[in-house]
């Protein structure tokens, strides 16, 4: 099993595609905080982007894009005197996909956003960093290229089902920059377990298996390693040990099929690996601070 391929399906991520932005001449845009991960890409011309917190502005080139992970305003601008307007009324007025500022189209870009479940912050989003930029000059860089030259053909010509196209595209795209983020940065938390050849083993095995009972021992040797060396590595690397890092995984199995609301909380307790619903109860509550059946309620599910 990919654990990655994992985590985005639990997360049910899904893309958005958003208007086109073209602008020329002195202009500036200001973006309120995004309810998602934000992304956009610079199709023509160059930019700058301000990210609240930030003293000083990312340059943005031709083929650059980037990703914003958390809720955090923003800026897009030519330069850094002119004084922005709020995008919102901007692209809520776009004609046919295009909005634009400014009186030339010297700039492009295209942008949208992913959506996910409540508990991506523990998950994904609290392991990155505000900002990933991809640059156009990065030589891992080609196939996040090919996608958005792709959404960018299939918003241009308008073809039938194109939207629907370019949304599939844009998960490529964040699967993409996130294996790109994962090539450069070493760091700590879960994705810097898939980036870790040891851990990375290890972690495929969990998801593959979530519900055997492992031991440090059982994964040390399907990975090859001993015990400490394993229990060592994945405190450093992922900030827990192996075994909490499998509590944790099955209780996001769990809470994904509470949320469904089709299995009894017994039924559930077994698949994920647990020999009782009480069993469960008590591990479910000590990561997520709650019951399975208060997690229930608040879920809406009777």
């Amino acid at each position: 099993m990919d654990p990655l391929d994992d985590v985005l399906a639990l997360l049910k991520a899904n893309a958005h595609v958003s208007s086109a932005l073209w602008a020329g001449g002195r202009w500036a845009l200001r973006f309120d905080p995004p309810s998602g991960v934000k992304f956009n890409a610079v199709r023509r011309g160059n930019c700058l982007l301000w990210l609240d917190g930030e003293a000083e502005p990312v340059v943005l080139a031709e083929g650059d894009c980037f990703l914003l992970t958390k809720p955090l305003g923003f800026t897009l601008a030519s330069d850094r005197q002119t004084p922005p307007q709020p995008a919102g009324p901007l692209f809520a007025s776009a004609v046919d996909g295009v909005a634009r500022v400014g009186a030339d189209e010297q700039v492009n870009l295209i942008g949208g956003a992913f959506a996910f479940t409540a508990r991506a912050g523990s998950l994904l989003l609290d392991s990155l960093p505000p900002l990933i930029h991809v640059r156009a000059t990065d030589a891992e860089a080609t196939t996040a290229h090919w996608a958005i030259d792709q959404i960018d053909a299939e918003l241009r010509t308008a073809q039938l089902g194109g939207t629907l196209v370019a949304e599939h595209l844009a998960m490529v795209l964040l699967i993409r920059i996130l294996r790109l983020h994962l090539s450069h940065n070493g760091g700590t938390g879960w994705l810097a377990g898939l980036a870790d050849p040891v851990l990375v083993h290890a972690l495929r095995a969990i998801h593959a298996r979530p519900a055997h009972p492992w031991t440090v021992a059982a994964l040390a040797r399907t990975v090859a390693v001993s015990r400490s060396t394993l229990a060592a590595r994945f405190k450093k690397v992922i900030g827990q040990g192996p075994l909490e890092y499998l509590t944790g995984w099955r209780i996001e199995l769990a809470a994904d099929r509470i949320r469904r609301g089709d299995e009894t909380l017994a039924s559930i307790a077994r698949t994920v690996g647990y020999s009782s619903e009480s069993a469960l109860s008590v591990a479910f509550k000590r990561v997520t601070g709650m019951t399975p059946r208060t997690y229930r309620r608040q879920a809406g599910i009777t």
